[in-house]
């Protein structure tokens, strides 16, 4: 799935995320993100009003589960449903505060 940016998911989702990225992936370096439509503390906005992750250039980011998340898709560069549903239908200020 190709992420198209539009910041949903590190807005809304449960994720367990790396708290320090010097320290990188380890067990007591690990933290809950509770979504709930606030923002993961490595989500950045871009003047563009894209967002991007600011670990995700991070060598040990494959072993996230962001990394992991994915949707069911026939091909792995399918772009992001719900990412072309929020960005076609709804207006930024409804998909994130």
């Amino acid at each position: 799935m190709i992420c198209l940016r539009c910041g949903y998911c590190c807005h809304n989702y449960v994720v367990v995320i790396v708290d320090d990225p010097d320290k990188g992936v380890q067990e007591d370096n690990l933290i809950v993100h509770e979504g709930k439509g606030k923002p993961c503390k490595h989500l950045s906005k871009e003047i563009s009003g894209e967002y991007s992750c600011k670990i995700h250039n991070e060598k040990w980011y494959k072993e996230t589960p962001c990394y992991a998340h994915g949707q069911i898709e026939q091909n792995s560069t399918d772009p992001c449903r719900m990412g072309l549903y929020f960005l076609n239908i709804m207006s930024d200020e409804k998909i994130v505060e």
